[in-house]
């Protein structure tokens, strides 16, 4: 029904190769026809593991006219410049989260791409994946009446994180930007936008190698921005959540996601997952597990690859290219995007200023159709979902 959406990759880190896995076999509307990489060692490995016919530098793919769509994995501190590039190529451009690494620059990117009438997508994406989309089925259908209020909560030692993945170091790379991202896209995904927020933070603290022997002589640093941050958050609809991020503590992730309604709670699981389980509690009554109502749950059929524990990511990709196909807007939209943004620089904001800090952004998701599975028979055999992802 629809041509396929002639797709390049750029950036060939850890984080790409469940998406060239997923973007070449997995979805139907998506040609993958060249990675690149700053270094084209990493963009040359890649093409020979999953056989990706070209391999091109960033100006290169900036250039091709038969690219239409530009997945960019690079680290979030060279999101603006390379989203930038491509949209004034006349590329779309789907992004990992997030957007830029503030809002000034987002907000640009978002006017680009308006003016010159081309869509941009952003992670998170796991927002489109069984768990939460199973969760929003439930609060639309009216399970837990209307949501008064709720809680998310994760926590990591996100300097030590950082000894590891160096991108972490820069900018974009504490807690909240780098984990905390997908509990306020979930939060977002849920409720709607957020019209006000008031919060209190703290730095990350001055780090020396204690990881890995070999940086044992590396000068110490810190992860610039506020690695804490506890908050409130008043959503349009009128529900009031708090939010804690704290990367000043242990890698022993405790992740917590729970709304309270008029007629019930609703438990979310980890929404840096496709397949966190959605629990229903009733006053009086045991909790009950909802079963899944969509596809997307994190179990990949495809031959075993790194990294496949994240899933069905790139599933926002598909949904874009056939909002682009379709002529309508997509979900993970640039606006989505910008709000996750704004409401994480907010919490920022007045944690610094002890003010309360209204964003002005807003944005529409509307849920896919429930009903598709993406596996079956315990997910050892392949189910379509993607036809969820059409309309």
């Amino acid at each position: 029904m629809y041509r396929k959406v002639r797709t390049a990759v750029v950036g060939c880190g850890m984080i790409s190769n469940i998406y060239i896995k997923n973007l070449k076999d997995l979805f139907s509307i998506i040609d993958l026809v060249a990675v690149g990489n700053r270094s084209m060692a990493p963009a040359e490995e890649k093409a020979r593991t999953y056989g990706i016919g070209r391999v091109m530098t960033v100006d290169e793919i900036a250039a091709a006219e038969d690219i239409e769509l530009v997945v960019n994995l690079t680290p979030a501190f060279s999101h603006y410049d390379v989203i930038r590039k491509m949209l004034l190529a006349g590329k779309h451009v789907w992004t990992e989260k997030t957007l830029a690494v503030t809002v000034e620059q987002a907000r640009e990117l978002v006017e680009i791409a308006n003016e010159k009438g081309l869509y941009l997508g952003v992670a998170p994406d796991t927002v489109l994946g069984a768990g939460l989309q199973t969760a929003r089925r439930a609060i639309d259908t009216d399970m837990i009446g209307a949501v008064t209020s709720g809680v998310a909560v994760v926590n990591r030692d996100q300097a030590l994180n950082s000894e590891y993945f160096t991108f972490l170091r820069g900018n974009g790379g504490c807690l909240p930007y780098d984990v905390g991202v997908y509990y306020i896209g979930a939060l977002v995904s849920l409720l709607g936008p957020v019209e006000a927020i008031r919060a209190f933070g703290a730095p990350a603290p001055l780090h020396e190698p204690q990881f890995l022997y070999a940086n044992a002589e590396a000068e110490p640093w810190r992860i610039p921005g506020a690695n804490v941050l506890s908050a409130s958050l008043r959503f349009e609809c009128g529900a009031l959540v708090s939010v804690l991020f704290d990367g000043n503590t242990v890698n022993a992730t405790q992740h917590d996601i729970t709304l309270f309604g008029t007629r019930g709670v609703l438990k979310v699981g980890d929404p840096n997952a496709f397949n966190g389980p959605v629990t229903l509690i009733y006053a009086d009554q045991p909790p009950c597990v909802l079963p899944f109502t969509h596809g997307y749950d994190g179990v990949n059929t495809l031959a075993p690859t790194p990294f496949d524990h994240y899933g069905h990511r790139g599933v926002g990709v598909a949904e874009m290219a056939y909002a682009i196909r379709a002529g309508r807007p997509n979900r993970c939209g640039k606006e989505y995007g910008l709000h996750c943004l704004e409401v994480l620089a907010g919490m920022e904001q007045s944690a610094a200023t002890g003010r309360t800090v209204e964003p002005v952004s807003r944005f529409k998701m509307r849920p896919l159709a429930p009903g598709y599975y993406s596996s079956f028979m315990g997910g050892t055999g392949r189910a379509d979902a993607e036809k969820s992802l059409v309309d």
